[in-house]
């Protein structure tokens, strides 16, 4: 079924540009059907996991080759990335293609091939970010104010320094549950895109500690099944699975403590937002039914 949940991602993906889609803050990521409202950049991001897991499955003896195993998997990639990219949403971009590299290198992608495709990978990245067109150029500000959030603190760098603010205020055992002032106003999405730095906040390092240790748990057993799993496909949908969770809570965390640039990305489990705790929650019950095939006693 791999193909099939493939293309009715992809269509679903491209609904985004028809009447069924709704533009919020110069973006247009939602569909509306029936008064339910989702993003199918989340479905988009699994039925690609799974897709690719089932190719890599079938040309595991010829990943590294060029015409059969690296330009397929690339046009892939290129396919799922690209129609996420159209969204105007490159951080959800950049963790699917992370996720789907991870894959690909696990299956036995040729380092030369990896190196190559990151330079190019790494030329597009600029690209997107620099570009002078009118849509692109909030990406060149959040550069900017990463480079020195303090410098603009009250525009470009406001996100980033209300959630250094909150952060820092947690102390070590945080304000109490409930009791984040920045939340209030101060920080946009403060219940989706920046909940770790409300996490901060409220519980205190001791708090983000346990939920970042929560985190590798659920990172190290995905990584204990896939090196248990006899199954060729097994083991790389459960590569896949994990390395989402592990790209997206790392890229979310790195945003709100500013370590990188401020991009939109929720806390797998965590955040705001059906869509994504279902997909998220879907992806669990997969690794959970492919570690009922293996002996994970002892690990």
């Amino acid at each position: 079924m791999a193909f099939p949940i493939f293309i009715l991602a992809i269509i679903i993906g491209l609904l985004i540009f028809s009447p069924l889609g709704v533009v919020e803050k110069g973006a247009r990521r939602w569909l509306e059907i029936f008064g339910f409202r989702f993003m199918p950049s989340d479905l988009i991001k699994l039925g690609s996991i799974i897709f690719f897991a089932a190719f890599l499955s079938n040309k595991k003896d010829r990943i590294s080759t060029l015409l059969y195993g690296t330009i397929p998997g690339l046009f892939i990639i290129g396919i799922s990335c690209g129609l996420i990219y159209l969204q105007k949403d490159l951080g959800t971009t950049i963790v699917l293609a992370v996720t789907l590299m991870a894959m690909f290198f696990v299956a036995g992608l040729k380092l030369s091939h990896m190196f190559t495709l990151g330079a190019g990978a790494a030329s597009l990245l600029y690209f997107a970010i620099t570009s002078d067109s009118e849509g692109n150029k909030y990406r060149m500000e959040r550069w900017t104010a990463f480079l020195d959030p303090f410098a603009d603190k009250l525009d470009t760098g406001w996100q980033a320094v209300q959630s250094l603010y909150a952060i820092g205020s947690g102390g070590l055992f945080g304000l109490g549950l409930g009791k984040s002032r920045q939340k209030f106003f101060y920080i946009p999405e403060s219940y989706n895109d920046f909940i770790f730095s409300i996490i901060g906040e409220e519980l205190g390092f001791l708090g983000a500690f346990v939920v970042i240790f929560l985190f590798l748990i659920v990172i190290w057993r995905g990584i204990v099944i896939a090196l248990k799993i006899e199954d060729t496909f097994g083991c790389f949908l459960t590569t896949g699975i994990t390395a989402l969770i592990a790209t997206q809570s790392l890229i979310h965390i790195a945003v709100t403590t500013s370590s990188i640039p401020t991009t939109g990305i929720t806390l797998p489990f965590v955040s705001y937002g059906g869509t994504s705790l279902v997909i998220y929650m879907a992806a669990i019950g997969i690794l959970l039914n492919i570690s009922r095939h293996i002996n994970l006693e002892g690990s």
